[in-house]
């Protein structure tokens, strides 16, 4: 029997496709709406909503569906949940990741990375530690062992637990995706260094309302100004062969978003369906690969 990733996210980046998810509030009403969407993954929203560690593991509950479990023949939730912590990169705090990883997020969303030593950080924090002689030593991981409920929530035993507990890609069985926010100029000038250095980044989410409010234009995201800082970590992204994402898709720039290279898009959370459903049709008539 082939290898199946725990996280639908990763299984889906592996492979080429695009992944689709929001940001939300850690609310049980909308974690069991999320249940029968459209979404592939939801961001359990820490840094601007408030750190709720507990409506954070009810969210995670709540994701769950056993006619879903049941029917698609693996424990995990048919949406991907990840959380993002509210420490900005440079404050390190690595107990915020601990804390979400702990409960069973199956990443985390690390606001405001602009160094190189802020996104080892990152990195590590998402990791249990090993030996020096042992493979993919590096980023040295940080994160404390308290794996019990995660490893119920995930379905598995700890024993697997510790082996899916590790960074994609730089693990290729692993199920954890550690999601960097680039959100001003010196992370993207950084951004060549960041990811020639630092194994184990899943995705670059550009933060586009930070860097415009820096840029002087700010909430301004189709300034030519902005667009342009935005190329810069796309291309950037495509050379080092890491995802990129993009957190304010629609179906009115899937084109562009498209065109440019990304491949973890993000929508606005709605009411309904619609906007992701209109953001994956275009996305299907627009990709060269389908």
């Amino acid at each position: 029997m082939s290898f199946q990733h725990l996280n639908g996210m990763i299984a889906k980046l592996a492979a080429g496709e695009p992944v689709f998810s929001l940001f939300s509030p850690a609310n049980i009403e909308v974690a069991v709406e999320l249940q029968a969407s459209p979404y592939d993954g939801v961001v359990f929203e820490g840094e601007h909503r408030g750190w709720d560690v507990n409506g954070l593991r009810d969210s995670l509950q709540y994701l769950l569906n056993r006619r879903q479990i049941i029917d698609r023949g693996t424990p995990s939730p048919k949406t991907t949940p990840l959380a993002r912590i509210p420490a900005n990169g440079v404050e390190k705090n690595q107990f915020l990741a601990k804390q979400a990883l702990d409960i069973g997020c199956y990443g985390v969303v690390w606001p405001h990375i602009s160094t190189v030593e802020e996104a080892y950080n990152a990195v590590a924090a998402c990791r249990y530690p090993r030996l020096k002689d042992k493979p993919l030593y590096e980023p040295a991981g940080i994160r404390g062992d308290g794996p019990v409920v995660a490893a119920r929530y995930w379905g598995v035993s700890q024993q697997e637990y510790y082996q899916r507990a590790d960074v994609w890609p730089l693990a290729p069985q692993g199920d954890i995706l550690a999601v960097l926010q680039i959100e001003d100029t010196k992370g993207i000038d950084n951004l060549p260094d960041m990811l020639r250095n630092v194994p184990g980044i899943g995705v670059i989410l550009i933060g586009e309302g930070d860097l415009s409010q820096e840029l002087g234009y700010p909430r301004q995201t189709e300034h030519p100004v902005v667009l342009e800082a935005i190329e810069a970590v796309t291309r950037i992204c495509k050379e080092y062969g890491v995802v990129a994402g993009h957190p304010h898709a629609s179906a009115s720039n899937a084109g562009r978003l498209i065109e440019q290279g990304f491949q973890f898009l993000m929508c606005a959370a709605p009411r309904s369906f619609a906007p992701v459903n209109a953001l994956k049709q275009a996305w299907l008539e627009g990709s060269p690969s389908v």
